[in-house]
């Protein structure tokens, strides 16, 4: 077993409850958002299925100069074409992770915005930030939005309030 093969059998996992809380997105919920700073449901759930994409920008080079004037955030025009996009992204993704050697992962990468060093670290350890904790989090922002809004919440690491077992 390498290295990365326990980062994408969590994503594998990760998987079924972040396509889940993007499916109970309601269509006339898509622009919502519960504050003027915050993304709407449709840029937030665009953003969880975006991350994936960027394990080029991980394994593909060693220093990523990320272009803040020139970044514009990829948002899916409705649920339907986002839910396509997310599993291939994320198969993309972890297609590329399962042909990294132990030796790749533990290279350093630097992230590097308008000259200035962000982050230099392991790839693994930015793959785990970045794809799966950054993932996380953002479900969990919409796992809020979507209580906001009355919509019931799947289980994600347990029952939900709203999915109880029968008992």
């Amino acid at each position: 077993m390498k290295i990365i093969d326990g980062l994408i059998q969590e994503l594998q996992q990760e998987r079924i409850s972040a396509r889940e809380v993007i499916n109970r997105i309601p269509d006339d919920k898509w622009d919502w958002k519960p504050h003027e700073k915050s993304m709407s449901m449709g840029q937030l759930a665009s953003h969880i299925v975006e991350t994936f994409s960027w394990v080029d920008s991980i394994y593909g080079v060693e220093v990523f100069e990320f272009d803040m004037a020139n970044y514009a955030p990829e948002v899916a025009g409705s649920k339907a074409a986002l839910l396509a996009a997310f599993d291939e992204k994320l198969d993309a993704a972890i297609a590329v992770m399962s042909q990294q050697s132990d030796e790749d992962v533990m290279v350093n990468w630097k992230m590097v915005v308008d000259g200035n060093v962000m982050m230099e670290m392991p790839r693994i350890v930015v793959t785990r930030m970045f794809m799966v904790s950054h993932t996380i989090h953002h479900r969990g922002q919409l796992s809020v939005y979507l209580r906001l809004n009355d919509v019931p919440l799947p289980s994600i690491y347990g029952p939900s309030a709203d999915e109880q077992p029968a008992g």
